[in-house]
Order: structure tokens, then C-alpha cells, then sequence
């Protein structure tokens, strides 16, 4: 029992010694250092009309296209036109080696006269029919055979256009590149792949803007002339063709081209890029969100057209949301702070 109260009291002067030891000197310091919150700018965005435009990329085609060239293998005899002429349609443009369209006319005389003398004995009882028909046929294949030949050694040009390239020289036997390539090029056309997701804006006859890199001071009308109705499963892209009138040739075949389409207007919020934040490691975009509460929110929007310095939002914003265009460094969602706009 003793022995306890020995104990108490050494405790009890331990305490009082360091209770001493800590006010000498004065009070103890006991006020906390109150943690700094981030400095933010905010912006407050609309709803804002904006046209609703994209741009694709194609090349430049002649309207039509046609490679000039015998059905067989033949001897050319004379170029009659060359590259860069303007030829009409149904104007002769090679003469070919005649010596198989002479035998072919010598064959078909033979074969005619046959004819005419077998046709005549057979209205009188003088040949049988089976003869008859045997010489009938032996003409008329002599006959498409001749009209063939003289179609593949006479060669015109089966459209207005220009010819764009030219693959041989007089007595060059031909092979297997055309003679001839002759474009039209009044209109030219022009094949862009647009995303699915256009599909049902698209319109046929709807007009468009198209631009050169050949000739970037000029933009031309052109005119959308064909839709394909079908959506490619791969890319997902459906191929559009572009008219271009082309009345001064000014647009060449292999052009690169530029089409911007302009589907209307649509009524979206309309952000600073500044403002948006890409999550890493997606292709996800966010925005910072201001709060009352002085808090902000990490909120994923949707992009549309990008306007200079500007993004138009599809989705994730409403008409006056307060978003954060600096500072973002270092913010989380739902954390406090301090908003500092100038």
C-alpha cells in the first residue's frame, strides 16, 4: 500500500516537471496552417448557332474516261492525234495495219456472192435449206468479222474530251496499254468517303464547296451527283461523287481536292479548345465544370466542328455552364477552388 502511493506521487511530479518545462518561456503554439486551394479561371459558355460543315479529301477525275485501243494486237499505222488535243466525239484518232481487214474484205465478197447465188437457187427448189442456211451464216460471219476489223483499224474516239495520255509512236505494235486515254473533262468529277454517320444529310443535287491545293486562291461550285446506297462495313464511309462544270478546264484529272459539305445550322454550346482536357490513355474528352459550391467537376463532353479557337459540344454541356479555361493542372473531381477571373 505503500509502495502505491510512492508511485503516485513520482507520476504526479513528472507531469508537473514537464508541464513546467513546456509553458517556460510562454503559451503554447497551437494554430493550424490552413491549406492553399487552386487558382482557376473560368469561363461561362452558350448555346451558340453553328453551321454544320465537314471537309473531305478526293482527287480530281474526267467525268468519263476512255482507253483507246484495237480488241487485238495490231500494227499502228498513223497517230492522228496527240497529247493535250481536244478531239469531238466520234473523230478518228489511229489508223492500224489494213493487210487483215483487206483479206477480211476479200472473204466477205467470197462469201456474199455464195449467198446471194445459193439464196437465189433455193426460192426456186435449186438448193436445199440446210445448204441454203450453211451459206447464210458463212456470210454473216464474214460480215460481223469485216465490221470488227474495220471498227478495231479505224479507231475513233467514242467521247468529246482530251487526250490526257499517249502510249506509242507510229508503227509501234500495240500491247497491252490503251493507244490513247481521252477524259472528259467538262465536267470533271470527283469520289469523297463520307462517314456513316452523314448519311441521312447528304442529298443529291445539294451543292458544295471545292478546293485545290493546285489553286488555293479559288474555290469552285460543285454539285453532288451520286450517292451510293450502300455503307462500306470496313470503314464505314459511303463513297459520294462530286460535279465540278469545269467550263474553262481550269480543274485537272488528278487534282487534289478538298469538298466541303454544309448540312445547315444546329443549336450547340460552344466552348474555348482551351478548356478541354484529354483523359490519357483515350480518346476521351472532359472539361472541368464550376460549381456553387466553389468545387469543380470533371464532366466528359462530346466534340463537334472545331472553329478556330473554338469547339462546338454535341453532348455533356448546357446553355450557361461555368467551365475552367485555365488552371486545370493538377484539379480533380469534386475538389475546392479558388476562382480568380480578371
Amino acid at each position: 500500500m505503500k509502495s502505491n502511493v510512492i508511485v503516485a506521487l513520482l507520476a504526479c511530479g513528472a507531469c508537473m516537471a514537464v508541464t513546467a518545462c513546456g509553458s517556460k518561456g510562454g503559451k503554447v503554439e497551437q494554430t493550424a496552417v490552413a491549406e492553399e486551394k487552386p487558382k482557376v479561371t473560368t469561363e461561362v459558355v452558350h448555346v451558340e448557332k453553328v453551321d454544320q460543315i465537314s471537309v473531305f479529301t478526293g482527287n480530281v477525275e474526267g467525268y468519263a474516261v476512255n482507253n483507246i485501243t484495237p480488241q487485238s494486237s495490231r500494227r499502228i499505222s498513223r497517230l492522228l492525234v496527240d497529247v493535250g488535243d481536244h478531239v469531238k466525239a466520234g473523230q478518228l484518232v489511229a489508223e492500224m495495219d489494213e493487210s487483215s481487214l483487206a483479206q477480211a474484205k476479200s472473204q466477205l465478197a467470197t462469201d456474199k456472192a455464195a449467198y446471194e447465188r445459193a439464196d437465189e437457187l433455193y426460192k426456186f427448189g435449186g438448193e436445199s435449206k440446210a445448204a441454203w442456211e450453211e451459206a447464210k451464216n458463212a456470210y454473216e460471219l464474214s460480215q460481223a468479222n469485216y465490221d470488227n476489223l474495220l471498227e478495231n483499224t479505224t479507231l475513233v474516239s467514242p467521247i468529246a474530251g482530251v487526250v490526257t495520255a499517249r502510249n506509242y509512236d507510229n508503227g509501234d505494235m500495240v500491247g497491252s496499254s490503251p493507244i490513247f486515254v481521252i477524259q472528259q473533262i467538262r465536267p470533271v468529277k470527283i469520289i469523297v468517303n463520307v462517314s456513316e454517320s452523314l448519311y441521312s444529310y447528304v442529298k443529291k443535287n445539294m451543292k458544295v464547296d471545292v478546293t485545290l491545293d493546285a489553286l488555293p486562291d479559288r474555290t469552285f461550285e460543285g454539285k453532288v451527283s451520286r450517292i451510293t446506297p450502300a455503307i462500306d462495313a470496313s470503314t464505314h464511309t459511303f463513297p459520294v461523287e462530286i460535279v465540278v462544270a469545269n467550263s474553262d478546264e481550269t480543274v485537272k484529272p488528278g487534282m487534289y481536292a478538298r469538298v466541303t459539305m454544309n448540312y445547315g445550322q444546329r443549336e450547340n454550346v460552344v466552348i474555348p479548345d482551351r478548356a478541354v482536357v484529354k483523359q490519357i490513355g483515350s480518346g476521351d474528352r472532359y472539361v472541368y465544370v464550376y460549381q456553387t459550391d466553389g468545387t469543380v467537376k470533371f464532366q466528359k463532353i462530346e466534340l463537334g466542328r472545331r472553329m478556330g479557337d473554338r469547339y462546338e459540344i454535341t453532348d455533356g454541356l448546357t446553355d450557361g455552364a461555368e467551365v475552367v479555361v485555365k488552371g486545370q493542372n493538377g484539379l480533380n473531381n469534386g475538389m475546392s477552388v479558388e476562382r480568380v477571373n480578371e
